[in-house]
């Protein structure tokens, strides 16, 4: 049987963002600026596309839910396809870091077991094919929030953390 994927636009408050689902679950998301070049999400995934509404339903509405403040804990099955090695050790690692708190680099390679030293580990987070639902966002730095390449970057991670309440409100959130 070959797999094939859905998509789903949800506006929420750090941008246009795009979930792609199989039939095993979540293999991808991101912001839609990121979607927008090259060949078409289905191609670079190597998947058909299929529109169906009732496949996204259930990741669409967690993910709106997570923005109401609603959800602390997505249960949207995971298709780890696009992970292998220490890469899927590392997300799966932060997978089960929880709402509302972080983990430095070098805590999350030690989570993982995976002997991925700190810097690796930036770059796995920058490369996360499952942003906010597997939350790199969580991932900072031992001096401060470290960086970020999803939507308009650290500004985005400090307003994740933010809604979270892991960090307070600044001037700018009000």
């Amino acid at each position: 049987m070959m797999t094939t994927v859905a998509f789903a636009e949800v506006e929420t408050p750090v941008g246009q963002f795009v979930l792609a689902i199989t039939e095993i679950g979540l293999v991808a998301s991101g912001w839609a600026s990121g979607w927008g070049s090259g060949a078409p999400p289905a191609d670079r995934l190597g998947l058909a596309e299929v529109h169906d509404a009732d496949r996204t339903a259930f990741a669409v509405a967690e993910l709106n839910a997570y923005f109401a403040g609603d959800l602390r804990a997505f249960e949207t099955p995971i298709d780890w396809r696009l992970m292998s090695g220490a890469r899927l050790q590392v997300l799966k690692a932060l997978y089960e870091v929880p709402y509302g708190t972080a983990v430095t680099y070098g805590e999350l390679a030690a989570r993982s077991g995976s002997n991925v030293p700190a810097r690796g580990i930036g770059a796995i987070m920058g490369a996360n094919p499952i942003p906010i639902v597997i939350p790199c966002h969580r991932v900072i730095a031992g001096n401060g929030l470290g960086g970020f390449s999803g939507g308009v970057g650290v500004e985005t991670k400090r307003r994740l953390l933010t809604h979270e309440g892991y960090l307070q409100p600044t001037l700018l959130d009000l």
